[in-house]
């Protein structure tokens, strides 16, 4: 129980640590200060010199734990302070040695014990440190930083990429998208503070290397001028004090600048520093036993000691012997694993051995059953996909420079806001059954569009008015079916002069995905959808919801929505839509009726969407005698059901008279708007909709109060 109560107590003790760690930082600032400031007696100049080398050995080891850069992103400020920190020490014990001669017993040991006492060798000891933390750790380590800091940058768009086309094939979710973003972010800002942090550590050692030679100037004239000593005297004296404050300040300095270094090396580490050394080493047993032969010779070469290389190379030897033993190990353990699998009958037991004379042909070994599980999996159906040729991988895969991810991104959020549908991710797949520069749209499986793409080119559209050819290859625009021309990039500047319309490959292919979207967009909203649809208004306006699943169900709704979609109507507005499902759901659970009766709710809505630029709605109208005749073939109504018995020739004569009088408009640039009454409204559309497409047909109902409308001829 005691050790139970332990174990509980040192995640406690911890966070009770971190509560007051703010305070501790701001009590280490103080400290830093006055130092700098009021002098320190020589027992806390002990105690905080030690706590320096303590500092940097813990965190030079803390560096060999880490397995990415992002798991010590506190490092460069730790730098900083610690560099503030040691220079701060730096003036306190220069301001002990020049007045009283002593800076404590910690200098004193450095000064004494490591150099011997000889102040010559300290002072040649010092520059040592200084010159490999200067030229080669901190140099090496602030070039690799600032490497790191501008491929991270040049790479981070590929990285946003990356994980767009993950969000949008549904790998990740918007949680996991937000959180790779924001470590990519935190990677770049940290290897460009690395890059900055550097700095600090090569201005420390220039700064340790300044104020050692000022501390023996300062020490000698103090001692021979001031105290009456010696030259030799005053030689030996403060420059063993300054050696050993230099060396006590520059061990930690070292160690800072190698754990720096290790932090910004570490870039492909899989786990910890000595595991990946140790299987770096061992992984292959031949260069192991080169470089014991090798030790071996040098140790058999007469005037070279023959006990160090000899011992080293029996050491390498014997590592080599057991890796590959090992190695040897595992393979034979496989074999038998191998060997343990079932032979199908007569086959031969082992490989290159014929069967019996006379045995049964050997048959292939039966495949594992596959589980229902497995079964299951193959009927999922995507709700849309593309599929593509291996040309057009460039214009897909981030990583080639191809943007197409991105402007998927872009339409699903252009269809929210202009339709009011979630579009679901969008599957894409090469095809190699296809041809290479060919691209299907499918949606739930059925082939709902097909273009081709020639990469590197430019689609040249001729909208009406250019009289003068382009060279080029033919073809269609995938999306509308117009003459088109694919031209070579230098004739683009040329065919725009001449009043093409000009479009790159990926903007082909995103402008018929956002029409097949359009098209097909009351398919792809499920139940499922319309649930979280009715769920995020219960939010805002429970009332509404409560009252409309009380008298209409999912499924009922999900119709109505789709109606409108098909015919254009965003469904944004959807307290609007539900409202108006809500009060006439309870007279009738027609979808059609209901579809009707929404409508007329977001009568302002369809106005807006079918006037000019001057703020007129400009259509065609329906005669009454057509009218007339459509009732009259009507059984029933739209709130009980109805079926329409009317002649196929009129019905014919009807269309044929609505085509022309909807190409006259598009020919003289109007919207293709078809004017009719309300009870007939629903019935001209489906009569119409399989031989007439992009035509609004509305009704009176439909426009909303002070909206001029102008007829501009009747449908006979």
């Amino acid at each position: 129980m005691a050790e139970a109560a332990s174990a509980a107590g040192v995640p406690g003790m911890r966070k009770k640590v971190q509560s007051y760690s703010d305070i501790g930082v701001a009590l280490l600032m103080v400290l830093i200060i006055i130092m700098m400031v009021v002098p320190l007696p020589t027992w806390l100049i002990d105690m905080l010199l030690a706590m320096n080398i303590t500092l940097g050995v813990v965190t030079l080891l803390v560096t060999f734990y880490v397995k990415r850069a992002l798991d010590l992103s506190i490092f460069p400020t730790l730098l900083l302070i610690s560099t503030l920190f040691r220079l701060s020490l730096n003036v306190s014990t220069t301001r002990l040695i020049l007045l009283y001669g002593n800076a404590g017993e910690l200098i004193n040991a450095f000064g004494n014990f490591v150099v011997g006492g000889n102040y010559v060798v300290g002072i040649i000891m010092f520059l040592i440190l200084v010159i490999i933390q200067m030229l080669v750790i901190t140099k090496g380590a602030e070039r690799v930083a600032e490497v790191a800091a501008r491929f991270t940058l040049d790479a981070m768009p590929g990285k946003q990429m990356s994980i767009d086309a993950d969000l949008n094939s549904g790998l990740i979710d918007e949680q996991g998208a937000k959180q790779r973003r924001q470590d990519i972010q935190r990677e770049a800002d940290f290897y460009g503070a690395m890059d900055g942090a550097s700095k600090f550590v090569k201005g420390d050692a220039i700064a340790g290397l300044i104020i050692t030679t000022i501390n023996i100037i300062g020490g000698l004239s103090i001692g021979i001028f001031m105290r009456g000593m010696d030259a030799a005297g005053a030689a030996a004296h403060y420059s063993l004090l300054t050696v050993g404050d230099g060396l006590v300040g520059q061990i930690p300095a070292l160690l800072m600048s190698t754990a720096m270094g290790v932090i910004v090396t570490r870039a492909a580490a899989s786990s910890e520093l000595g595991p990946d050394l140790i299987n770096s080493f061992t992984q292959y047993p031949r260069p192991l036993y080169i470089a014991a032969g090798m030790l071996l010779s040098l140790g058999l070469i007469p005037g070279l000691p023959t006990g160090p290389f000899v011992g080293l190379a029996l050491a390498v030897g014997l590592l080599g012997y057991s890796v590959g033993r090992e190695a040897n190990m595992q393979a034979i353990t496989a074999e038998e694993q191998a060997a343990k699998t079932p032979l199908a009958p007569g086959a031969p037991s082992q490989p290159g051995v014929p069967a019996a004379p006379g045995a049964p042909a050997a048959e292939a070994p039966k495949a594992e059953p596959v589980s229902p599980e497995d079964v299951m999996k193959l009927l999922t159906v995507e709700p849309m996909e593309a599929e593509i040729g291996y040309a057009i991988i460039p214009l897909i895969d981030p990583a080639q420079g191809g943007d197409m991810l991105d402007r998927i991104g872009t339409i699903r959020k252009q269809m929210a806001l202009e339709m009011g549908i979630v579009v679901p991710p969008i599957r894409i797949r090469d095809n190699i059954q296809i041809k290479p520069t060919e691209y299907i749209l499918r949606v739930k499986g059925a082939e709902a569009g097909r273009g081709e793409l020639l990469p590197d080119h430019y689609l040249a559209m001729n909208t009406g008015g250019v009289a003068e050819d382009l060279i080029g290859v033919p073809t269609k625009e995938p999306a509308f079916g117009l003459p088109a021309l694919w031209i070579s990039p230098d004739l683009r500047d040329k065919a725009e002069a001449m009043g093409y319309t000009v479009v790159d490959a990926p903007s082909v292919m995103a402008t018929h995905l956002s029409e097949v979207i359009r098209k097909n967009g009351a398919e792809l909203l499920t139940r499922q959808e319309v649930q979280k649809l009715t769920d995020m208004v219960k939010e805002t306006a429970p009332a509404v919801i409560s009252e409309l699943l009380a008298s209409l169900s999912l499924g009922e709704i999900q119709k109505v929505l789709q109606n409108l979609i098909r015919e254009q109507i965003p469904i944004r507005d959807l307290v609007t839509i539900f409202e108006a499902l809500a009060d006439y759901g309870k007279m009738s659970r027609s979808v059609d009726f209901l579809t009707e009766r929404a409508r007329e709710a977001l009568s302002r809505l369809i106005s807006l969407k079918i006037q000019g630029p001057d703020g007129v709605i400009t259509a065609a109208t329906l005669s009454p005698n057509w009218e007339q005749k459509i009732m009259a073939g009507v059984d029933g109504d739209l709130t009980r059901g109805w079926q329409l018995n009317l002649d196929p020739r009129e019905v014919q004569k009807m269309i044929g008279a609505i085509s022309r009088a909807m190409e006259n408009m598009i020919v003289k640039n109007l919207p293709p708007v078809l004017l009719v009454h309300p009870d007939v409204r629903l019935i001209v559309r489906r009569l119409i909709e399989g031989s007439i497409q992009n035509i609004f047909v509305v009704s009176y109902n439909e426009i909303v109060r002070g909206v001029q409308i102008k007829t501009v001829g009747m449908v006979e």
